[in-house]
C-alpha cells in the first residue's frame, strides 16, 4: 500500500513537473514573438537601412577630395635636317598627379531640404515598425486566446460527448422495460452522434488555431493559462478616438509621409536655383616636352553656377512633387478617418462582449436551473426524452459562447491598445530589451 502511494505521489509530482515547465502565460508568447517573430525583425533591419538616409543627407555639407594618379611610357620620333641626332629619338616616361579639393557653399537650400527628407522618412519608417510591431503582438495575443478558447471549447464539446452516451445508454435501458419509445432512443443516439462531429470539428479548430500560434510565436503551445483583458482603457470613446488620431502608426505613417513630401518640394525647387562652390587643385607633370621637365601647379577658385534654361525638366518634376505632396495631404485625412472608424469599432466590440458576457452568464445560470427541472419531470413523466436532451444542448451552447465572449473580449481589448499606438512592447510593459 505505502508503495503505490509513493508511485501515485511520484508520478502527480513528475505530471506537475512537467506541466511548470511548459506553462506559457499570455506575456510569455508576446515576449517570445517579440524577440523571435521573422517578420519584425526583417522590418527592423529596413529601419536601420533607412536611417543611412540621414549621413547621406549631412554628406551634402561634406566636401569632397579626390587623388589622381596616371602613368605611362611615351616614345616620340622627330625627323628634319635641323634636328640632331641626340634629339631625334626620345624616350619620355610621363607621370601625372591630381589632389582636387571641393567644398559646396550654397545650393539653393537642397542639403537642408534633403536631411528634411530624411528625418521624415526615418519617422515614417518607425512607425512602419511600431505598426509592425503590433500587428506582431495582436497576431500572438489572438493566437494565444483562440487556442485558449478551442480547448475550452473541445473540452466542453468531449464532456457533452459523454453525457450524452450515458443519457443514450439511460434511454436504452428504459426502452428496455417499456417506459420510453424507439423513436427516443432514436433522438438520444443522434444527439450523440451530433456530439461526436462537433468534437472532430473542435479538434480540428484547435489544431489550425496551435498551427496558427507556431507560425506566428516560433512554436506550438505548451501548458495556456486563461487570459484576462488589457486594463489601461480609456474612459470614453472620445478619448479612444483623440488617442488614436495622435498616436495610432497608420496616423503617423501618413502624417511623416505628407511631411516627407514636402520636403522634396523644397529639394526639388533648389535645383532652379544658383549653387556655390569653392574648388582647389594641386597637379604635377612629369616628362610632357622632349626635355626632362617637371611642372607643379596649384590653384584655388570660386565657382558660380546659374540655371539658365534646363529643358523644362526641373520644373516639371516640380510640379509632380507638388501633387505628390497634395496626394499625401489626401492620404493623411484618409488615414484619419479611418483610425477613428477602427477606434469606435474596437471601443464597440469591447462593450458587446461585456454584454454578451453578462447576459451569458446569466444564461448559464438559468439553463442550469432549468436542466435540474426537466431531468426531475422526466423522471416523473411530465418531460420527454427530447425535452432533456434540448435543455441539455442549450446549457452546452451557453456555456461555448460564454467561451467564445470571453475570447472576444480579450481580443477587443487588444484592439482598442492597438488602435491607440498601445499595443507594443513597452506599452505592454513586457521584460525585454526594447529595440530603439
Amino acid at each position: 500500500m505505502y508503495y503505490l502511494k509513493f508511485i501515485y505521489l511520484t508520478a502527480t509530482t513528475l505530471i506537475f513537473s512537467m506541466t511548470s515547465v511548459n506553462s506559457e502565460t499570455f506575456n510569455d508568447a508576446l515576449t517570445k514573438a517579440y524577440l523571435l517573430n521573422p517578420t519584425l525583425a526583417a522590418s527592423r533591419a529596413q529601419l536601420r537601412s533607412k536611417e543611412e538616409k540621414i549621413s547621406e543627407a549631412w554628406g551634402g555639407w561634406y566636401p569632397t577630395i579626390e587623388f589622381s594618379l596616371d602613368a605611362g611610357k611615351n616614345w616620340k620620333h622627330v625627323s628634319g635636317n635641323a634636328v640632331s641626332s641626340a634629339n631625334r629619338n626620345k624616350n619620355l616616361t610621363p607621370k601625372n598627379s591630381d589632389f582636387v579639393f571641393s567644398q559646396n557653399i550654397y545650393q539653393g537650400g537642397k542639403t537642408s531640404a534633403a536631411l528634411k527628407v530624411a528625418r521624415a522618412e526615418i519617422l515614417a519608417q518607425r512607425a512602419r515598425l511600431l505598426a509592425t510591431e503590433q500587428d506582431v503582438l495582436f497576431g500572438a495575443g489572438r493566437a494565444y486566446v483562440d487556442v485558449v478558447r478551442d480547448e475550452a471549447v473541445l473540452k466542453l464539446n468531449r464532456n457533452n460527448e459523454a453525457v450524452l452516451l450515458r443519457q443514450l445508454e439511460a434511454t436504452r435501458d428504459r426502452f428496455e422495460v417499456g417506459e420510453v419509445t424507439r423513436t427516443d432512443v432514436a433522438q438520444a443516439k443522434a444527439r450523440h452522434s451530433g456530439s461526436i462531429a462537433e468534437s472532430v470539428e473542435s479538434n480540428g479548430q484547435l489544431s489550425n488555431s496551435r498551427a496558427s500560434y507556431r507560425n506566428i510565436i516560433g512554436d506550438f503551445p505548451g501548458v495556456l493559462k486563461k487570459v484576462k483583458p488589457l486594463l489601461d482603457i480609456p474612459t470614453s470613446q472620445s478619448a479612444v478616438k483623440d488617442l488614436a488620431r495622435e498616436l495610432s502608426p497608420g496616423v503617423l505613417v501618413a502624417r511623416y509621409e505628407e511631411k516627407t513630401a514636402a520636403a522634396k518640394v523644397e529639394e526639388t525647387f533648389s535645383g532652379l536655383l544658383p549653387s556655390v562652390d569653392i574648388e582647389g587643385r594641386l597637379s604635377r607633370s612629369d616628362a610632357l616636352s622632349a626635355v626632362d621637365s617637371r611642372t607643379d601647379n596649384a590653384k584655388i577658385f570660386a565657382k558660380l553656377t546659374i540655371p539658365l534654361y534646363q529643358s523644362g525638366i526641373v520644373r516639371s518634376r516640380l510640379r509632380a512633387a507638388k501633387q505628390i505632396h497634395a496626394q499625401k495631404k489626401m492620404e493623411l485625412n484618409a488615414s484619419l478617418r479611418r483610425s477613428d472608424e477602427k477606434s469606435a469599432q474596437a471601443w464597440e466590440n469591447l462593450l458587446t462582449a461585456n454584454a454578451q458576457i453578462s447576459a451569458l452568464t446569466a444564461e448559464i445560470t438559468a439553463a442550469t436551473t432549468a436542466l435540474e427541472g426537466v431531468k426531475q419531470e422526466a423522471k416523473v413523466g411530465s418531460r420527454t426524452v427530447l425535452d432533456v436532451l434540448d435543455a441539455e444542448q442549450e446549457l452546452l451552447d451557453a456555456r461555448v459562447n460564454l467561451v467564445r465572449a470571453e475570447r472576444n473580449k480579450v481580443v477587443a481589448s487588444m484592439e482598442l491598445h492597438r488602435a491607440i499606438g498601445n499595443l507594443t512592447a513597452k506599452g505592454l510593459n513586457l521584460d525585454v530589451n526594447f529595440f530603439d
